[in-house]
Formats: structure tokens, C-alpha cells, sequence
């Protein structure tokens, strides 16, 4: 199992019942990830619930649908969830006092281990379509995405704040420091292309601007370059080449290119490393 999921990865989770509700039309949906005093799912987002039987209910691995799902990390379904001879039956009172009958259940996993998952049911034994629990897999997926960028953003922040303690603690930083903060800020840049939660997105975006400004100036003045300029700047500036900031970025080379001329033109420069150079002194590259 993954490690226990932070506050602010509730979020993910109260965005997704809602998803969840849309994509499948499933009359109850709920879910929760991997609590910090616990090694089982804690059941925190309803949507479609007509009791607080389910509320706070802590799933463990192995047990119930939710458990075999997490032992797994693979999709389930029940008919009828009370007389279902494949799972155990820890949980048949709460889920009786809800009123649920067939219910199905997808893991949202993380680095390799399952931080959570999530539920829709009906309150007839009928069976759930593959259809509709590919739809819950799409939603488990995309949470599965948001919470890796979190996770990645806290680790980022991590390391940027001990650099910064180490810098402090010394007369100036170290060619290798530098270069591990260039390396983050292009990983970063590139994966907040990808990112569609806007508030995720704009954390992101701040992590990059402090990790470019690590001694917290500000820029004379703004940027002129847009942000896929500064993107293909940042890859360029750790040693990539056209092709390589094309794969990372999702564009053609020839692309890059224009996006660099563009670059060099604002900037008034004609070479590759003078246009990072004047990125970078003027603060928009780390």
C-alpha cells in the first residue's frame, strides 16, 4: 500500500465522488484514500448516501470488496454485495444500512501501491457494467495522476528548501546544487503542461518561478517569453537537445526551434547558451 495520502489529497478524492457520479450516472458513489493512523482505506466522500452507515468506515486490505480491491489493485464487482460468496463480510451491516446491493470498486494507485479507492452501487443485485466500471477506472486514473504531481510538488519543495538551508550556510552555491535546481525547475516545467486541476497547475507554476528566483529576487521586469518558451528554454539550459525538449514536451523539433527563434528575438539574442544566459540573469531561469 502506498504512503498515507497528505490533508490537502481530500481534495483530489471530493473531486473525484463528483466526477465519479457524472461519468457512471450511478445512483451512490463514495471513496477515500489511505488515512495517516491507518493501513486501510477510510471511507470520507459520499455522494448519493441516504445514511452516515458508511461514514468513517475504515477498509482493510483483504477485507470486504474494498479490501480485495486494495490487495489486488485491480477492479471489483459484487451483484449482491451481503451474499457474495468471493468476499469476506466485515463490513455487510453498514452496507446493508445503507441499502446497497451491487456495488463495484477501483483503486487509485500511486507510486506503485494503492493510496485509495473508490465506490459506486445501486440498491438492486444487478450487475454493473464493464462499461461503467472502465468509466470509474478513467476517474481513478486521473486522481491517480493528480495526486503523483502533489506528491512530486511536495517532494520538490523538499529539496529546494534544504538547498536553500545549505546555500545559506555557505559563501555560495555549488555548481551541482545549481544544476540539481535546473534540473527540477525543467522536470516541473514540463510536467505542468500536463496538469489540468487549475489549482494544482498554479502551485506548480509557483514552485517553478521560486526554484528560478532560488535567492528570491524579482525580475526587473517581466517576462517577455511565453510560457512554452520558458519551457523549451529550461530544457534546453540542462543539456537537452531539440529532440529530447520535443519528447519531454510533447511537440515536433521543428517546433522547438521556432519557439527558441522566438526566444532569441525577445531576448536580442543569437545562440542557444546566450539566450539561457540571458535567462537566466535576468531571472526567468534558475
Amino acid at each position: 500500500m502506498a504512503a498515507p495520502y497528505a490533508p490537502t489529497d481530500r481534495e483530489a478524492f471530493q473531486t473525484a465522488v463528483g466526477r465519479l457520479r457524472r461519468a457512471t450516472g450511478l445512483p451512490v458513489v463514495f471513496g477515500g484514500g489511505v488515512g495517516s493512523r491507518s493501513l486501510g482505506v477510510t471511507l470520507t466522500e459520499f455522494s448519493g448516501t441516504l445514511t452516515g452507515a458508511l461514514r468513517g468506515l475504515v477498509v482493510s486490505a483483504g477485507n470486504g470488496l474494498g479490501g480485495r480491491v486494495i490487495t489486488t489493485a485491480r477492479p471489483g464487482t459484487v451483484d449482491d454485495y451481503a451474499a457474495d460468496p468471493r468476499i469476506s463480510h466485515e463490513y455487510d451491516k453498514p452496507v446493508i444500512a445503507e441499502g446497497l446491493r451491487a456495488i463495484a470498486a477501483v483503486p487509485v494507485t500511486v507510486d506503485g501501491g494503492v493510496s485509495g479507492v473508490l465506490y459506486g452501487g445501486i440498491r438492486e443485485p444487478l450487475s454493473i457494467s464493464d462499461r461503467v466500471v472502465d468509466a470509474m477506472t478513467q476517474v481513478a486514473a486521473r486522481v491517480s495522476f493528480e495526486l503523483t504531481v502533489r506528491r512530486e510538488v511536495e517532494r520538490r519543495l523538499a529539496e529546494m528548501e534544504t538547498a536553500a538551508i545549505t546555500r545559506a550556510a555557505r559563501e555560495s552555491p555549488t555548481a551541482g546544487e545549481w544544476e540539481a535546481v535546473r534540473q527540477a525547475h525543467a522536470q516541473l516545467r514540463a510536467i505542468t503542461q500536463d496538469v489540468a486541476d487549475a489549482g494544482i497547475r498554479a502551485r506548480l507554476q509557483d514552485v517553478c518561478d521560486r526554484l528560478a528566483r532560488p535567492d528570491g529576487r524579482t525580475p526587473e521586469r517581466p517576462s517577455p517569453l511565453s510560457p512554452r518558451e520558458l519551457d523549451v528554454l529550461a530544457l534546453v539550459a540542462v543539456g537537452c537537445g531539440n529532440a529530447e525538449t520535443g519528447e519531454r514536451l510533447g511537440i515536433r523539433p521543428e517546433t522547438v526551434k521556432s519557439y527558441l527563434r522566438n526566444a532569441m528575438r525577445k531576448l536580442g539574442t543569437h545562440t542557444r547558451m546566450e539566450t539561457v544566459i540571458a535567462a537566466r540573469h535576468r531571472g526567468f531561469l534558475p
